[in-house]
């Protein structure tokens, strides 16, 4: 399961389990900016992580790598073309290392935010898991069945820190530019 941070994971990982899914999470976010702002939401995961003794493994902040796989795209909106392809690049990182560890099957958390387009998404998710044989992208919209409100209760519960933009410097520029109006 690859994680956006923990607001958007607590519920999903929770339906896992009750479904008899023992997840394995995968935190790989370079594009959240700044550094400080990616070791929290790092953090956070992490320590849900830990609390229900699944394994997470630590992707790398590759930042800069992930500013040349959006270059150009930086005065894109929010939905568009610069979010498809940090999407791309997220969830081909994510089927690499489920080839590497054996895994047949992997889902996001980003299906999850109020900030991501589901088609995209499933686009990126679809295309990285044509990347191997026998892996498979597990496209569901963990939005509905009440998992929305769950995610806010396990918010409250667990007292995550919730972040305010999607996590790049260019989102990040919006909702500042947007709170000084």
């Amino acid at each position: 399961m690859h994680c956006c941070c923990a607001p958007c994971s607590a519920a999903i990982i929770e339906w896992l389990m009750q479904n008899e899914w023992q997840p394995t999470l995968f935190y790989y976010n370079p594009n959240i900016y700044p550094f400080s702002e990616y070791e929290i939401r790092k953090n956070e995961c992490t320590r849900y992580a830990r609390s229900l003794g699944l394994e997470i493994i630590d992707g790398d902040y590759a930042h800069a790598a992930w500013l040349r796989a959006v270059a150009g795209l930086e005065a894109e909106p929010e939905r568009g073309s610069r979010c498809l392809q940090c999407f791309k690049m997220r969830m081909n990182e994510t089927s690499r290392m489920c080839q590497a560890r054996g895994f047949e099957i992997f889902a996001t958390t980003l299906a999850s935010s109020r900030w991501k387009d589901l088609a995209q998404i499933a686009v990126a998710g679809n295309e990285a898991a044509a990347l191997y044989p026998n892996l498979t992208f597990f496209d569901k919209n963990w939005r509905k069945d009440g998992l929305q409100e769950r995610r806010n209760i396990l918010l409250k519960e667990n007292g995550f820190y919730n972040q305010q933009y999607c996590g790049c410097e260019f989102s990040f520029r919006h909702v500042s530019s947007k709170s000084n109006e």
